[in-house]
């Protein structure tokens, strides 16, 4: 195939479109995001081999090239991704921790055996107060009036399991 003859030939819209395609679907693959640089920059390469190619057969030559060119862009990304350069991007750096406010579900053990109020009526389910804390609770099967005394006595991930407090009098 003569290169020069190649660019010659071509029309200055299908190269256009076949490096703004480029450009497009390497910046989707750099900076994933909602797909819509991939997206367009797809269709703009199939817009420049529809406009370079003289027929079909040129055109299944032109779109393997085009494979084949993101092909070894999409292997330079990971290459950049298994190197870690890239890793500034995908990864979230921040950390939240318990110092910093975020409680995980995990954390919610230290509540067990800690007293409050029932906010709601809990049927199982409803809020309560528990050290000045507004939480959504489930008892233990009964059901409890708003304003009863209530003690947490289990924890299952982040459901908080409550029963009623019994005055022994």
């Amino acid at each position: 195939m003569d290169w020069i003859a190649f660019f010659t030939g071509v029309s200055t819209i299908a190269m256009v479109l076949f490096i703004a395609g480029l450009v497009l679907v390497t910046i989707e693959m750099f900076i994933p995001g909602f797909g819509v640089a991939g997206i367009t920059g797809a269709i703009c390469l199939i817009l420049a081999v529809i406009f370079a190619a003289d027929n079909i057969v040129e055109g299944i030559i032109y779109m393997l090239i085009v494979l084949v060119i993101l092909s070894i862009l999409f292997a330079v990304v990971l290459m950049s991704l298994s190197k870690g350069k890239m890793k500034k991007t995908l990864v979230l750096n921040d950390e939240q921790t318990k110092e910093k406010g975020f409680i995980s579900s995990a954390d919610l053990e230290y509540f067990i055996d800690k007293e409050g109020t029932a906010l709601t009526d809990l049927r199982p389910a409803g809020r309560a107060d528990i050290d000045g804390l507004k939480l959504d609770v489930t008892s233990d099967g009964e059901y409890i009036l708003a304003g009863s005394p209530i003690k947490i006595f289990k924890v299952n991930g982040s459901k908080i399991i409550v029963q009623k407090i019994r005055n022994n009098n």
